[in-house]
């Protein structure tokens, strides 16, 4: 079992921080996604990034690995349901600047 963290709003900041980690979350909000399902959502992102976001995500408890692919596990849910005012608020911003 991994250590309690003293502060976790900085383990989980370090973690959804790290390059693609959010677009991998964002992009498994709706149904599981296979391997290259995934990696062609994100852009073609390289497969040694996706193997180790998935790694990272999947010991943090926030991703699963199922026969059909990947999908949020119910803490990754939770926290993709955290994102959606965010998610409100970006696109009022991009209107704004528009």
């Amino acid at each position: 079992m991994a250590p309690v963290a003293k502060r976790p709003i900085m383990e989980l900041l370090d973690l959804l921080g790290r390059r693609w980690t959010l677009r991998v979350l964002w992009e498994l909000r709706g149904e599981s996604l296979t391997f290259r399902g995934l990696q062609s959502a994100c852009d073609e992102i390289s497969p040694s990034v996706l193997n180790a976001r998935l790694s990272e995500l999947r010991e943090a408890g926030l991703v699963e690995a199922m026969e059909a692919g990947y999908r949020l596990s119910p803490m990754g849910r939770q926290l993709g349901e955290l994102l959606l005012p965010l998610d409100a608020w970006a696109k009022r911003w991009v209107k704004r600047r528009a």
